[in-house]
């Protein structure tokens, strides 16, 4: 058999690339038994002569939303206007993404599109999201990108719209991956990706997704939410099973009112929480 890594999926049909030939494959029916599915990113091995796959070795990670195993960075495209910044879906994605023990970093764009006053706010929140470990770029100056992207394997995410086709067009022109325009009547972006994939570009792999609008906490604990917000984890509550909402000496609320904590991430929290089933 061959070891391979999966770089594309359509449907049924998974690519399977080995040094640098690629092979299209189909997965053993096992699988379906298993309540297993390949993904991008699997290491995977093959029956080369029908071109089964017929094992998928052990993840070191995996998303659901997009569906990709294997990842070092996901880059999490945030789109400042059209459609409009949403710092709830940013803050999901960020918990989401750490609780997948995957790094985030953002790559905001339409910076252009900024008021003087909207800049001087944007600036201020991401210099914040600086001060929790995530580092932060902009898709109008792509050369620290490249740099700090090199022999890692990256996944788009982020809102429908928010330019992430856009963005790996930016970073190899050869591509040429369709964008849409935004609805305006719905103020959103709408879906041109329609499977998972990953390019190598500039010494690194990065695979465009479908975009998406929601994604669900509901499965985690309230302690491993909590954990997902690093600026939560230097303070400790008097309490050790606070969840930092009506509880009283809670030194996360303290913090918010003090202005150490961003209020907009606290309320985002307090809606993860309640969001669970």
């Amino acid at each position: 058999m061959l070891k391979g890594k999966i770089i594309k999926n359509i449907s049924n049909l998974y690519v399977v690339k080995v040094n640098n030939d690629l092979y299209n494959c189909h997965a053993r029916g096992k699988f379906r038994n298993l309540k297993l599915t390949p993904l991008v990113g699997d290491e995977v091995e093959f029956n080369e002569k029908d071109n089964y796959i017929m094992n998928i070795l052990p993840r070191k990670n995996e998303l659901i939303r997009p569906s990709i195993s294997n990842v070092d960075i996901a880059l999490i495209i945030t789109s400042l206007k059209d459609p409009d910044l949403s710092l709830n879906l940013l803050d999901k994605e960020i918990s989401s993404i750490i609780l997948a023990n995957i790094e985030p970093v953002i790559c905001f764009t339409k910076i252009d599109l900024l008021s003087n006053t909207e800049q001087k706010d944007f600036h201020k929140l991401n210099k914040y999201y600086n001060s929790l470990g995530i580092n932060t770029f902009t898709n109008t100056n792509l050369k620290p990108l490249i740099k700090y992207l090199k022999n890692k394997y990256v996944v788009l995410t982020g809102q429908t719209g928010s330019g992430k086709s856009s963005l790996i067009n930016k970073l190899d022109t050869n591509l040429n991956l369709t964008t849409n325009e935004i609805s305006k009547s719905l103020g959103r972006g709408k879906h041109t990706t329609r499977h998972t994939e990953y390019y190598y570009i500039h010494d690194f792999y990065i695979a465009d997704t479908p975009g998406f609008s929601s994604l669900d906490l509901s499965n985690y604990s309230s302690l491993e939410i909590a954990h997902s917000f690093p600026e939560f984890n230097q303070y400790t509550c008097e309490y050790n099973d606070c969840k930092h909402l009506k509880e009283d000496n809670c030194a996360i609320k303290e913090a918010v009112k003090k202005g150490d904590i961003l209020e907009s991430r606290y309320e985002n929290y307090c809606s993860f929480i309640r969001g669970q089933k």
